[in-house]
């Protein structure tokens, strides 16, 4: 089975890119989604959270206290990167046995904000890194998620650079406003489905 990567940075429109693929039909696995999963039905994650986090790192009724785990790691490079650590591995785990059920798919696509940081790029055969200019990104996320420009700009800092990750990336899908997306996903399409075959 071909993995394919793809990432890109906020507002770059990684998951607009991969709703393209799933019309194609290629299965997408979402791994910031399936993070939120997993640390409310992963059972060692679920340990590992409280033992490093606290008990309060749970409501009672077994939801998570985004809140309490927020205010730990927020503007704290050492938290945010213990709980990385814990997320990340649950979400390979989830992605591994996520790829089974296609075998009869050409391939699948695991979309994930921090592909190149978390290393599941080596999870992967090839990689996709969707661009867009930096301006352009902070209109669309300003717009999308009412985000103030520092907020994003912060976030921004905790990623690579999009230099660094078209280093790391084999392809890149340009989602500027002025290069036709779907053209460009079709041609990786017909790539991927060749490199199968």
């Amino acid at each position: 089975m071909l993995k394919i990567g793809i990432t890109g940075n906020i507002g770059s429109g990684k998951t607009t890119v991969s709703k393209i693929f799933e019309v194609l039909g290629i299965p997408v696995f979402y791994a910031d989604d399936e993070a939120k999963k997993v640390m409310v039905s992963d059972n060692i994650l679920i340990a590992e959270l409280k033992k490093a986090f606290g008990a309060k790192s749970y409501f009672e009724d077994g939801s998570l206290n985004r809140k309490h785990i927020s205010r730990i790691v927020f503007n704290n490079e050492a938290e945010l990167k213990k709980l990385n650590a814990i997320v990340h591995p649950a979400v390979f785990r989830a992605f591994n046995s996520w790829v089974p059920q296609f075998k009869s798919a050409p391939y699948v696509l695991k979309e994930a904000a921090l592909l190149f940081e978390s290393s599941s790029y080596k999870m992967c055969d090839k990689s996709i890194m969707v661009t867009a200019p930096l301006e352009l990104r902070i209109e669309r996320v300003m717009l999308r998620d009412g985000f103030s420009r520092d907020e994003i700009l912060n976030r921004e800092a905790r990623q690579f650079s999009e230099e660094k990750k078209l280093q790391l990336a084999d392809y890149t899908i340009k989602n500027d406003n002025t290069a036709l997306v779907i053209p460009q996903v079709l041609a990786l399409h017909e790539q991927f489905l060749e490199l199968q075959s």
